[in-house]
């Protein structure tokens, strides 16, 4: 006998509106080279169903985990963001829990998106280990896949005898590529346009009984609640930084690329937007800006909060984007209808994106391993070695001075209160001191380290 599938949240319990009216929480201390971490906490904190359904304290009554249990973590941090007084707060929690998470360290610098999908995948193997054994828990039925699930369609035409097949995939975020893009607009355009399947991608046909030539378009069948949208500013043939500026809008409607675009309006509000400063990959900073309960802008550069008008908002050069589904209604009260192809409220590229240099607390963005084999063949003696998933190489040769001191923070009218680091001109508050025993960020293991390295 087949046991039953056991549904663990119903969507009918989903509350996309903010319960309670706050002011902003707290801003979060860089813990070494943690700046990464803080933006994704910080986004998740302002995510209202998430933040709804952990403040109700409704897992940590019933969960009976053993050990670690990243919903019962991150229910602790929100309630701690956002009712706290301080102006700023450590997340020490999340840092000594993060070997649960993710093959991640505080003292080396980590992406953004990288550490979101490790994060929500913790959060759903917590939510699916609230069953017992003699139940089958559904994915699709747990609080995370009901906020930031959805599915995928990839329609796949055979060019020799005209057959359709579909296929289907559960997706919680989508990556984007942005080289030439002008706008969100176009690189999701360009995500939802039939592509050729020939050569060594050619397709196996059921009904030909052989491999042939196809054509692949890829459509949001079902649209998530949340919408998570990274670009891609890795360059694919050199690896290198796309600090192109992609407008987005604040109101964006998805209808146009579902598998029916024909339908009725899909619409989104943004409520978070990740920025990466820096000229390159491999370094930098990250700070966001997340839209609160109170319906008002922050800018959160690490302990660092401090309000900003939605033009501020559009103007960055954004790296992960939040999206929050709305109702027609309220988007009649909010903003006037867009059309299925076009946005509204495009802003002026910023003067601040992109303008910072290297940072004292780095964090990279994700290159693909395509990316990073291309780079060592054009140029090994100065192209870094560098895994996203291993982490074998050491990028940061100084070892930082953890006790950080207390800022008091003011707010000048004009005056931009951000968190001082090597981004500004002026000596560090941090002292630094060499490691002896990291290796150097451009410097290579031995070839017999090199081959001990477990493939991937």
């Amino acid at each position: 006998m087949t046991p039953s599938q056991k549904t663990l949240f119903t969507s009918e319990k989903i509350c996309m509106d903010w319960q309670q009216k706050r002011r902003p929480g707290a801003g979060l201390y860089n813990l070494g080279s943690t700046c990464y971490l803080n933006v994704i906490l910080q986004c998740l904190t302002y995510t209202a169903p998430l933040a709804n359904y952990l403040l109700s304290r409704q897992h940590s009554r019933v969960c009976c985990q053993q050990g670690f249990c990243m919903m019962c973590v991150m229910e602790a941090h929100i309630r701690k963001a956002l009712y706290s007084s301080a102006t700023a707060i450590r997340p020490r929690a999340i840092i000594r829990d993060l070997k649960f998470i993710g093959e991640f360290k505080p003292d080396i610098p980590g992406d953004a998106y990288e550490f979101l999908r490790c994060a929500v995948s913790a959060m759903q193997t917590a939510c699916l280990g609230e069953c017992s054994e003699s139940d089958i828990p559904s994915d699709e039925t747990t609080i995370i896949h009901q906020i930031f699930g959805g599915l995928l369609r990839s329609r796949v035409t055979c060019l020799s005898c005209n057959t359709v097949f579909d296929f289907y995939k559960i997706f919680l975020d989508i990556l984007l590529k942005i080289k030439g893009a002008s706008s969100l607009n176009t690189a999701l355009e360009d995500f939802v346009a039939p592509k050729e399947m020939n050569g060594r991608k050619c397709f196996r046909c059921s009904k030909c009984k052989k491999k042939v030539a196809a054509s692949k378009k890829v459509t949001v069948h079902h649209e998530p609640r949340i919408l998570t949208v990274c670009l891609g500013r890795a360059d694919d043939q050199t690896s290198r930084k796309l600090s192109q500026v992609v407008e987005y809008p604040e109101y964006l409607d998805l209808r146009p690329y579902m598998s029916d675009p024909a339908g009725e309006p899909v619409l989104y509000s943004l409520y978070a937007v990740v920025v990466h400063s820096g000229h390159t990959c491999l370094g930098g900073h990250f700070f966001c800006y997340t839209k609160a309960s109170n319906e008002q802008w922050y800018k959160m550069n690490d302990v660092s909060v401090d309000s900003c008008g939605i033009q501020a908002v559009l103007g960055q050069q954004a790296y992960l984007l939040f999206y929050a589904r709305c109702s027609n209604s309220h988007m009649k009260d909010t903003a006037p209808c867009p059309s299925s192809h076009s946005f509204l409220s495009q802003g002026q590229a910023s003067s601040q994106a992109g303008s910072a240099g290297p940072q004292a607390r780095p964090g990279r963005m994700r290159v693909t391993n395509s990316q990073r084999r291309s780079s060592r063949e054009r140029d090994r003696s100065r192209s870094p070695l560098w895994d996203n998933e291993r982490r074998s190489w050491i990028m940061n040769t100084t070892d930082y001075n953890n006790s950080a001191q207390k800022r008091k923070r003011t707010r000048p009218a004009g005056h931009d209160n951000a968190h001082r680091d090597d981004t500004t001109p002026g000596a560090s508050r941090r002292s630094f001191q060499r490691a002896p025993a990291h290796r150097a960020a451009w410097e290579p293991l031995p070839r017999e380290k090199q081959q001990s390295r477990p493939s991937r």
